[in-house]
């Protein structure tokens, strides 16, 4: 299988697991914490390689306590960190993720905005028909993900976006460099209009393929997700119900499992069933990478619902 290069955002997460979430502001009692890696573009690249791709991060983070634990996380994870460069005098992106009993999550986020935006020392000579197998961005670094798409363009190099909520707007200027398109519900809403079912998710995704995108899909949670492609294929795969533990990151795994799939050489069909499989799985612990399946895991799952 040929590299996989995923452009943008890395984070530590501080996690707190509670029993529920107040109905007013108070103090509530932790049952578990962990630290772990975050970041949409990097627990989209330990999804691929704990499946075993062969995965590089493009990414920056500051020279700070958390810069280090960030990168000590993906290096564990099997990432190739070669080109996440750090930045001395900025501050490396932390989350503080809550979870509730049933999975669901509240997330605050911090970024610092005084990080360096330049791409110009990315390799892009790197992104080569031969060599790589897709490019894939959380449009969280638009200056990276402008010239890596521009350079997998020129190339012949697929890419893939994962769009969510706070990029809509920036999809007139992304879209015509994209080749597969996946959003989230809310993120989809935004760019092409609210509605209900997986019908109206089509006449959705209709418009997004009106901007030169080869496939467009959305994630919907338990509602499964929907596809459409220029060729005029759709399809629609269900949700692998499991007892959710965290569903942290499970978008991120979606699009890490549905790029390894894609640069193995599956078809549209088994793309979206892989990546379904790798998010439901990943739900299984807390945090956002804990849950990730291997390869043989996820045959292993696949194959008890092959009917």
């Amino acid at each position: 299988m040929k590299k996989i290069i995923c452009v943008g955002h890395a984070a530590l997460d501080y996690v707190y697991r509670i029993e529920a979430f107040p109905p007013q502001p108070m103090k509530v009692r932790s049952l578990e914490h962990i630290e772990s890696g975050g970041g949409m573009a990097a627990n989209a690249s330990a999804a691929i390689a704990r499946l075993g791709g062969d995965v590089e991060l493009w990414s920056r983070v500051g020279g700070d306590s958390a810069g280090e634990r960030i990168l000590k996380f993906l290096a564990g994870d099997g990432v190739d960190i070669s080109h996440v460069r750090t930045f001395p005098h900025a501050r490396s992106s932390t989350s503080a993720v809550i979870v509730d009993h049933t999975g669901e999550r509240m997330i605050v986020g911090e970024r610092d905005h005084a990080m360096p935006l330049d791409a110009d020392w990315l390799p892009l000579q790197r992104i080569t028909a031969a060599e790589v197998g897709v490019v894939m961005s959380d449009l969280r670094w638009l200056e990276g993900t402008l010239a890596a798409f521009k350079q997998a363009r020129a190339s012949g190099v697929p890419t893939l976006i994962d769009a969510d909520l706070g990029s809509s707007g920036l999809m007139e200027e992304f879209l015509p460099l994209t080749d597969y398109a996946i959003f989230s519900a809310p993120a989809l809403d935004a760019f092409a209009g609210a509605g209900d079912g997986a019908a109206h998710n089509r006449s959705q995704l209709a418009k997004v393929l009106e901007h030169g995108v080869r496939y467009a899909g959305v994630t919907r949670g338990a509602d499964g997700y929907v596809w459409l492609t220029a060729d005029g294929e759709a399809g629609e795969q269900a949700a692998f119900p499991l007892d959710a533990v965290d569903t942290t990151g499970a978008g991120d795994a979606f699009h890490g499992a549905f790029a390894w799939a894609r640069a193995s050489g599956f078809s549209p069909e088994e793309c979206a069933r892989v990546a379904s499989a790798v998010a439901a799985l990943k739900c299984r612990r807390l945090g956002a990478r804990a849950g990730l399946p291997t390869q043989a895991e996820l045959d292993e799952f696949l194959r008890a619902r092959a009917n």
